[in-house]
């Protein structure tokens, strides 16, 4: 198993509610096939571009382990959420 880290940008104007339901979401996709080691909320920031008419969005980070095979359908399931504006997934050495 490698060593990812994800960033996700969510749309700014989600609830506390929403924000913890895309969490859980993704963290349990993550655990499914790998073990999430932090997920860290960085909160709203302004956006050096509009995405999605959005000026502002809610940035998190997840630190995890997985199998290289799970990043593609985790890519899948970012591209299809409508919550997600942006992501990236970088392997760390």
């Amino acid at each position: 198993m490698n060593k990812y880290e994800s960033v996700i940008i969510v749309n700014p104007n989600l609830d506390e509610a929403g924000i913890k339901a895309i969490e859980e979401k993704f963290t349990g996709l993550i655990n499914e096939n790998g073990k999430v080691e932090s997920v860290e909320k960085v909160g709203k920031r302004k956006l050096a571009y509009e995405i999605k008419k959005q000026a502002e969005g809610f940035y998190m980070i997840f630190n995890f382990e997985s199998k290289p095979t799970a990043i593609a359908e985790l890519e899948r399931i970012y591209r299809i959420t409508d919550d997600v504006m942006k992501y990236i997934v970088i392997k760390k050495d």
